[in-house]
């Protein structure tokens, strides 16, 4: 009974290990600093952060191009797949706008 225990306290060890899940802050930290490296460009803010099967889609605004006056710089949308282990899965621009147009909710 005591072996069975033990295999038992095992095999949940071994669960948790290998499903250990970042958070959603890590996660939205981590796409972040992962857009920033692959574009290159300054970041806005972390938009969004959803959970999926395989870890967490965080989505990025990013500066694309400063213009004076500020209100027109043009600005990017990308999300970024982020794996259980925190690494990058993939990555893709899904919008590019001028900051001073309003959010019609079309992408």
């Amino acid at each position: 009974m005591a072996e069975r225990r033990r295999s038992s306290a095992n095999a949940d060890a071994e669960v948790t290990e290998d499903q250990r899940r970042l958070s959603a802050a890590e996660a939205g930290r981590e796409g972040l600093q992962q857009i920033t490296e692959l574009t290159g460009k300054d970041p806005e803010s972390v938009t969004g952060v959803e959970p999926t099967q395989d870890g967490w889609l965080v989505t990025v605004e990013v500066i694309e191009d400063r213009r004076i006056p500020s209100s027109t710089d043009i600005l990017s949308t990308y999300e970024a797949e982020i794996g259980n282990d925190g690494e990058l899965l993939s990555y893709r621009r899904v919008r590019r706008y001028s900051r001073g147009r309003g959010d019609n909710g079309e992408s």
